[in-house]
């Protein structure tokens, strides 16, 4: 299987690291240096946290403000509900911001975050059936 990388460009390398620590992620030294940082999400998916200045290098096209407009959702997998109101939470007390409440479809549990640079993650449980 392929390794995935969803690169985000960030304005303070040092401060998003620190947030995305405090919720519970680590990163990949290999992938990490003072330009961008490798966040593990899971065996082989990453989210490489760029500094906007890198970023850009990777493109021609002007770089989205997710503070004014949405560029990606990301949505990640939880095992539990109570995992995704605790990863809320934690985002809450590190500095981000849950700006929809929960939502429960029956078939699945939704709650969400913006992380330091406005970027939205969406939190999701879905039971076996």
């Amino acid at each position: 299987m392929k390794n995935i990388f969803v690169n985000l460009p960030v304005k303070d390398l040092k401060r998003s690291k620190t947030f995305f620590e405090e919720i519970g992620f680590s990163f990949e030294p290999k992938f990490t240096s003072d330009m961008g940082a490798g966040m593990i999400v899971a065996g082989n998916i990453f989210v490489m946290l760029l500094t906007e200045d890198f970023f850009k290098t990777f493109t021609s096209k002007k770089v989205a403000n997710a503070n004014e407009s949405t560029e990606v959702l990301l949505c990640l997998s939880c095992d539990s509900r109570e995992e995704v109101d605790e990863l809320v939470r934690k985002v809450i007390a590190a500095g981000g911001t849950s700006p929809r409440a929960a939502i429960d479809h029956g078939f699945m549990y939704q709650h969400g975050f913006e992380d330091l640079d406005g970027h939205i993650w969406e939190l999701a449980y879905m039971p076996a059936q």
